[in-house]
């Protein structure tokens, strides 16, 4: 195997990589007591089945225990409101464990990023910069030309449709955007309609979806959104609501924001994915809370808002709904009461780099979860990964395959068991509703196509990575967040 041979890397990466739009939060006790544990599994549970390590790891039983181990050391740091639902002797069962962490639900990913590492934005980099730098140890394999900059073809094209496609069991995905000023966009609406071209010409038909990016708050993007509708298939326009070109943001409802809606509405594209939560920072906080989008799902009953990470707050639990917290999930869940917008309404919570925060806390995981399901309503949460930054989504589909909220919890605050119909409409069918595919690629195309003979082959001998590729550190994010304007 290309990588990682002696199996040093765990399947579930539990990790302070961020997707460049929060500072990376640091391990705490329990994060290090579940890597710790989980390696302990791979070299006992390996050698009870005549196993190397790598082999283990890569296996359903490799995931299984380490998410076992994830339980073990949440369970010890006291942290019981939710959990993996895996058997325990899943770790030494490989087809008990593919119940629990394989599965063979439709999955719709509406949040994916790539980059171009070749693209205009690298010429614009300052002397010696090497932005998304990893370690050595974490290379994605061998790298494809010369210079500096070589390493980022490791988040390019070619490890994207490898991480997303054959590594994980994503069917379809949304290309979304980063906040950045044109110029410095890591991967332009050009560059990502080409990628999804080059998955049709594999016959993967239709797999990739695109968003075009709007910042109606900077000049001329506003105008652009004719052209962009003209040339491509808007899925659906992408905004950052704390995002300006002076630092300054706006409000979905302001002249600004109506101006926006006001114009999707005109050029037949109804949906409106908007980042809300994971701040930028202080300057600008209030326009990163979810206090407009009541108001202006209210206003405009025939567009659907898509709230692009449920308004998390990365480095604030979040615990059961209280109305006088103004940012966090409460926010969003005050704003739907307040305008009246009741569950199964024109509003969708996405889970883009939310559930992967949540992974690392399951009393978080369960009120969070267990609220959306209860104000937005289970038809409206979405499955989103802002994957490439953390890699393969796989392990965060393995993660939400099997944790279920506490039965305690439940009955205390009234959230919803998650069951099978319940994982199947989060990963996917709710996603159809705003994000409406064909019925001959849903019946013939995904399960027939190049994409998914290669994925079957592929999977005769997986060699999946286990990196992350976002930054690491406060410095790798302020490095990011520099180059992207």
């Amino acid at each position: 195997m290309a990588h990682d041979p002696y199996g040093l890397r765990l399947p579930i990466k539990l990790d302070t990589t961020s997707n460049g739009e929060y500072s990376p939060l640091p391990l705490e006790r329990e994060h290090h007591h579940a890597n710790h544990l989980g390696q302990i599994a791979a070299s006992e549970n390996a050698k009870k089945l005549g196993q190397d390590r790598r082999s283990f790891l890569v296996s359903a039983a490799g995931a299984a225990s380490t998410l076992l181990g994830m339980n073990a050391a949440y369970a010890a740091a006291g942290k019981t409101g939710g959990f993996y639902d895996i058997d325990r002797t899943a770790a030494l069962d490989n087809a008990l464990a593919q119940k629990s962490v394989g599965g063979n639900e439709f999955i719709f990913d509406v949040q994916g990023h790539f980059v171009n590492p070749t693209g205009a934005w690298t010429k614009l980099l300052p002397p010696n910069a090497r932005p998304l730098q990893m370690p050595k140890t974490q290379a994605c394999g061998p790298t494809k030309g010369p210079g500096q900059l070589d390493y980022l073809n490791c988040i390019g094209q070619d490890e994207f449709i490898k991480d997303v496609f054959m590594d994980s069991d994503t069917d379809l995905m949304v290309l979304s955007f980063v906040p950045s000023t044109k110029e410095r966009e890591p991967l332009t609406i050009e560059e990502a309609f080409a990628t999804s071209r080059i998955v049709e010409k594999l016959n993967g038909t239709h797999r990739l979806y695109i968003h075009g990016r709007v910042n109606p708050n900077s000049p001329g993007d506003l105008e652009a959104m004719d052209e962009m509708a003209a040339k491509y298939p808007i899925a659906a326009w992408k905004t950052y609501t704390q995002w300006g070109p002076d630092g300054k943001g706006f409000w979905l409802d302001d002249d600004i924001g109506i101006k926006f809606v006001e114009k999707a509405k005109k050029l037949g594209v109804k949906n409106i994915a908007i980042h809300k939560g994971l701040a930028f920072g202080p300057r600008s906080y209030e326009h990163s809370t979810c206090a407009d989008v009541g108001r202006i799902a209210k206003r405009f009953p025939d567009m659907n808002f898509l709230i692009y990470h449920s308004g998390l707050v990365a480095d604030k639990a979040e615990g059961p709904y209280d109305e006088k917290r103004s940012d966090g999930i409460d926010s969003l869940c005050t704003s739907l009461i307040a305008n009246g917008i009741k569950p199964g309404g024109n509003v969708y919570a996405e889970l883009g780099s939310t559930w992967r925060i949540l992974m690392r806390d399951p009393d978080s995981a369960a009120h969070a979860l267990g609220k959306l399901f209860k104000f937005c309503g289970p038809d409206n949460v979405v499955w989103g990964t802002d994957s490439i930054w953390y890699g393969s989504p796989q392990d965060q589909i393995q993660a939400f395959r099997t944790f279920q909220i506490a039965a305690a919890l439940r009955d205390k605050h009234g959230y919803s068991e998650i069951t099978p119909a319940l994982r199947a409409k989060v990963f996917g069918l709710n996603a159809l509703k705003i994000y409406p595919v064909p019925k001959d690629i849903l019946d013939k195309h995904l399960k027939r196509d190049k994409v998914a003979k290669d994925r079957e082959n592929y999977r005769e001998r997986p060699d999946p990575s286990f990196v992350t590729y976002g930054p690491k550190t406060w410095r790798e994010l302020l490095n990011l967040q520099s180059w992207g304007g």
